[in-house]
């Protein structure tokens, strides 16, 4: 039990990977900070991460960028604007000295610039004041107030403690005339909604990108606990293709492979099975006759060196079928001689059998030792069951198709599908003793597995029986 809690654990510590052992990347070949200590371990994380980083930049540019010109130059207008209202309500009051002009003035600003004037006449402003451009420095209201006016004043952002209110006293030659202007006048309230735009646009695009995300990495966790569980031996149904492209072809991948090693399991099991049943029978009759004791006649012999080959025959075919297409790499292949070569050693042994290669010019990648292997089969099958045997092939779009037909007995149509499991063989026609031990098909369809295509049969032409081997070029 101590044993399998360590093997479990050091198994979670290769899905989950381990930090102390992975390589460093980039930033370790080159003496700089290891990067990959400091981000997220899982894929979410790190999505989340590559989708924030830059919305973040984006805003601080976009943000640096308003304030440094939009925002400057709005406030030098509004500034210059109210700076010129000033000025003129400045010039109308020192130049018209009677108390109902002024009054009109007065009634004038409030109703159309949204500016109360008060005048008092015989003051001067007290405390600091600007008098001077040097004193106006770079605030822009100050700033604008000296280029209209070019006379005392002072200014307060805040008047009376009122927030919405901008107070600006200007000394002039009889008095002192008090404004006070709304703080809309110098400031905008657009910069709260662009500020509240962005942080608003990019938390809702931050939600739904987490939502998307957590569908397509819930897909992923699915895929990498199925491939876990069937690893340890479950039984593991089918991954639902959802999500992106990606993620539905590597589940459609993950249940290939599974369905494939499900049979590959059941066919090593079938032919143990086989090789202890079907070894059997001769062994008995060997041991029977070395039994019987004397001296063996000669068709003593005869029948035990029969014996001897129908054993090495079938040991032959559970070695063929057991070694599979090994470890052979795709390469391109003149497809249209290997068919002639397979074609022209049947004929020397006496076989009906013609070629007929059509659009295969150009070579052909795919597994060249496993290919001849699986035509061989099938191309065996057909001479021995059939008198006329004809090797088709043709070329489409992505696809290579070589059509075996023969004008044997066929095989019903409720059959075809049983053929290729292991050892088995349908009776009378296709019996050992004429058909071999039940491995040619299997063999064969293996073989075209492995090669990603597959073998198909169906009825022929000829009137027997075609095999098709068709993989993806």
């Amino acid at each position: 039990m101590a044993e399998q809690a360590a093997d479990q654990t050091a198994n979670q510590h290769k899905l989950a990977g381990d930090w102390s052992t992975r390589p460093r990347g980039l930033f370790a070949r080159f003496g700089a900070i290891d990067i990959e200590r400091y981000l997220p371990r899982t894929l979410k994380a790190r999505t989340s991460l590559i989708i924030v980083v830059p919305v973040i930049l984006v805003q601080v540019i976009s943000t640096y960028i308003f304030y440094e010109n939009h925002w400057d130059t709005m406030s030098r207008r509004m500034a210059a604007s109210l700076a010129g209202d000033v000025a003129g309500m400045v010039a109308a009051t020192r130049d018209f000295k009677d108390d109902r002009t002024r009054a009109w003035i007065r009634d004038t600003a409030r109703r159309t610039l949204e500016i109360d004037l008060t005048f008092e006449p015989g003051t001067r402003i007290a405390g600091q004041r600007i008098e001077s451009r040097e004193e106006a420095g770079n605030d822009v209201l100050d700033e604008a107030l000296w280029q209209a006016l070019e006379r005392p004043f002072v200014v307060d952002l805040v008047a009376f403690r009122d927030e919405k209110l901008i107070a600006i006293d200007v000394e002039l030659d009889t008095g002192v005339l008090h404004v006070l202007a709304p703080r809309r006048r110098l400031f905008s309230s657009t910069t709260y909604v662009f500020v509240i735009w962005m942080v608003g646009s990019s938390i809702l695009l931050f939600g739904v990108a987490t939502v998307f995300l957590h569908n397509q990495v819930r897909s992923i966790r699915k895929l990498a606990q199925g491939v876990e569980a069937f690893g340890r031996g479950h039984d593991v149904p089918d991954l639902s293709a959802r999500g992106a492209f990606e993620l539905r072809q590597t589940a459609r991948a993950f249940n290939l492979m599974r369905d494939r090693i499900r049979r590959q399991i059941q066919q090593r099991t079938e032919m143990l099975a086989g090789v202890s049943h079907d070894l059997r029978t001769p062994l008995a009759r060997l041991k029977l006759q070395l039994g019987m004791g004397g001296e063996l006649g000669s068709d003593d012999v005869t029948a035990m060196k029969d014996d001897v080959t129908e054993m090495e025959r079938m040991l032959d075919a559970y070695l063929a079928f057991a070694r599979g297409d090994g470890a052979e790499d795709a390469r391109p292949t003149d497809t249209a001689a290997m068919i002639e070569a397979i074609v022209a050693r049947y004929r020397r042994e006496g076989a009906n059998i013609s070629a007929r290669a059509e659009g295969l010019a150009a070579p052909v990648r795919f597994k060249p030792v496993a290919m001849e292997r699986c035509l061989g089969n099938l191309v065996g099958n057909a001479v021995r069951f059939g008198k006329v045997v004809l090797v088709t092939s043709e070329r489409r779009v992505g696809e290579l198709s070589i059509h075996v037909d023969d004008d044997g007995p066929g095989i019903p149509a409720d059959k075809r599908e049983e053929v290729f499991r292991a050892f088995t063989r349908l009776e009378p026609s296709r019996n050992r003793k004429t058909g071999g031990i039940g491995l040619g098909l299997t063999v064969a369809k293996d073989l075209a597995l492995g090669m990603g295509g597959d073998v198909t049969l169906s009825d022929s032409p000829l009137g027997g029986l075609r095999a098709t081997i068709t993989i993806p070029v």
